[in-house]
């Protein structure tokens, strides 16, 4: 069987997480970098260099540029969250597939414009949740739906936070409201939210609760951490903290009525090629209550490839699948990303509110 041809890349702008997806495009089997575009030739010319692009590569001094390169088959937004309506939507209708950094849109509304460019122009869209794409993600995933092992869902715990310097807090887009107005809860607050919605197999929340001690920059006025709690109907429970303003910390606890799952570096594992999380079933203490019986027990799984490399690879299936095999957009990830930033918008409402309980609605 004939191998398809590999899917063309283009990088709409110069930010410093697309010099990994640049990396990751390099690593995935079943892409090439083609093109990048920034408001300078410069810029995207020194990017190119720097970042891996083959000397055939083309290098534009425009967005619009990459966008009507008849060559580019997809391209990689990694704009500040305030461009992605623009940028999303005018790719969609140049007819490019959209690999798009999170947080996906500033509120829902603005998503389902882009969702709408999507399908009236046939193109796949998924977001940039790279730890969703880690083979260990798929394994954890075996272990909750095993009800001898797991059972059902009581709880989830997420927490994402790292201690942000001084230059962050000073210049960094996430402060900046005109350019990602949700700060740390559009950027971490967006990963906990995801794995909360994972953990539950994307079921939606009832409502969302943001918890008193949200912290805004002084001079922007975004969110520099918060905290809130999800409510389902059949009696499940969620919380999150996300910051910019703690030691780094990555950690998710799924407790269900028979087992519990731990993993402590769910959106970036510590080591690239190899990730693991610890299982706990039916646990109790021993006979004088001095220690566990059973134990946890860790598990590791390996993968050859980085987590951000699979996210491509399975991206550029999807383009390659429409492409040359006729195939339909795979509705899947655009789901997910619009679950997502529903709970984050009832977040920032509740905290709007005064930390009002907010009903989750589709």
């Amino acid at each position: 069987m004939a191998t398809s041809p590999p899917i063309k890349f283009g990088i709409l702008g110069c930010a410093d997480i697309a010099r990994k997806v640049s990396r990751a495009i390099n690593l995935s089997p079943n892409s090439t970098l083609y093109a990048v575009g920034s408001r300078s030739h410069e810029k995207a010319a020194r990017f190119a260099e720097q970042n891996g692009f083959p000397e055939s590569a083309k290098v534009y001094g425009s967005y619009d540029a990459v966008l009507d390169d008849p060559d580019v088959d997809a391209v990689y937004i990694p704009l500040p969250t305030s461009l992605h309506i623009k940028w999303a939507v005018l790719a969609a209708q140049k007819k490019k597939h959209l690999l798009l950094e999170k947080p996906v849109a500033l509120n829902v509304a603005e998503l389902d414009e882009i969702l709408a460019a999507c399908e009236s122009s046939g193109v796949q869209i998924m977001d940039a949740t790279m730890w969703m794409h880690n083979p260990r993600t798929a394994k954890m995933k075996e272990f909750l739906s095993d009800a001898s092992l797991f059972g059902e869902l009581k709880s989830v715990h997420s927490c994402f936070t790292f201690a942000a310097k001084e230059d962050f807090l000073e210049n960094d887009i996430r402060v900046k409201p005109d350019l990602d107005a949700l700060g740390a809860l559009g950027d971490v607050g967006w990963y906990c939210i995801r794995s909360i919605l994972w953990a539950a197999d994307f079921q939606l929340p009832k409502s969302v609760l943001a918890l008193p001690g949200t912290v805004f920059h002084k001079a922007a006025g975004v969110i520099l951490a918060c905290s809130a709690s999800l409510q389902w109907e059949d009696g499940k429970t969620a919380t999150f903290h996300c910051s910019f303003l703690a030691n780094l910390t990555m950690d998710v606890t799924a407790v269900g009525t028979n087992g519990t799952l731990h993993f402590n570096d769910f959106v970036i594992p510590f080591e690239e090629k190899k990730a693991s999380f610890s299982t706990a079933v039916k646990s109790g203490f021993t006979e004088l209550v001095t220690g566990w019986d059973p134990k946890p027990s860790q598990h590791t799984v390996m993968t050859e490839l980085p987590q951000e490399a699979l996210m491509v690879k399975e991206f550029s299936r999807l383009v390659g699948s429409i492409k040359f095999g006729g195939a339909k957009p795979e509705n899947k990830w655009p789901t997910l990303s619009r679950k997502t930033q529903l709970v984050l918008d009832a977040v920032k409402v509740s905290i709007e509110r005064g930390y009002e309980l907010v009903e989750v609605t589709s």
